[in-house]
């Protein structure tokens, strides 16, 4: 028995859709190919999946233009001539809302309000104020972050000068017990009293010119 006839139709699920354009694609370029080649034939495919992905053939004698210029003149239809006007009419439009941007931005830069009407000139004091407003949390948030890594830092310098101090206080606790390493000892011990000196609250200010601000910082 021969094949039962298929229906033709739109095929509902995308993966089997997409699997029988695949074949049935390189079915149609396969014979493009071969009437190209044993008819001698100018042969141009161009296909698009439903994904937008091209597909195109054409024929090795020939260009996709020349085939185009030669459909133009035997339909006399002409392809470009309704592309350019199609671009003219975008262009129009670009340029329109470009002006129109333009002249917003100058009004919310306080120019040309003459012509503006009594409602215009509210909504434009509102959207200025709503966006005053958005500056003004972004800044103090930002200012807010900048404190708290401060903060961190002061606090970490401060953690390691308690461990240095504590450190200095054993080592020279140890010195006493053992007089032989008692001049290592006290020398390394005056080198961490120096910066448990600088690390002193009295000498914060060193902290500050280094760029890291006082905990007494507060937000404006």
């Amino acid at each position: 028995m021969g094949r039962g006839k298929i229906e033709i139709k739109r095929i509902e699920n995308p993966t089997n859709r997409q699997v029988t354009y695949s074949k049935r694609r390189a079915g149609i370029t396969k014979k493009a190919r071969e009437l190209a080649v044993l008819c001698d034939a100018q042969v141009s495919l161009i296909m698009f999946s439903t994904t937008g992905k091209l597909s195109e053939y054409c024929s090795p004698s020939t260009s996709p233009k020349e085939i185009y210029d030669r459909y133009q003149r035997v339909s006399d239809t002409n392809l470009w001539d309704t592309h350019y006007e199609r671009m003219q009419s975008e262009l129009s439009s670009l340029k329109e809302e470009n002006n129109r941007l333009q002249k917003l931005i100058r009004q919310k830069m306080g120019e040309e309000l003459n012509e503006l009407r009594w409602k215009d000139l509210r909504d434009l004091e509102q959207n200025l104020e709503e966006w005053v407003k958005r500056i003004r949390d972004k800044k103090n948030q930002l200012l807010t972050n900048q404190t708290d890594t401060c903060r961190k830092r002061i606090n970490k310098l401060e953690a390691e000068n308690n461990t240095i101090r504590l450190q200095m206080e054993e080592e020279v606790a140890h010195c006493f017990d053992d007089e032989t390493d008692c001049e290592s000892t006290l020398v390394l011990g005056s080198r961490n009293m120096q910066l448990f000196t600088y690390l002193q609250p009295e000498n914060r200010q060193n902290l500050r010119v280094r760029g890291f601000p006082s905990e007494d910082l507060r937000l404006g």
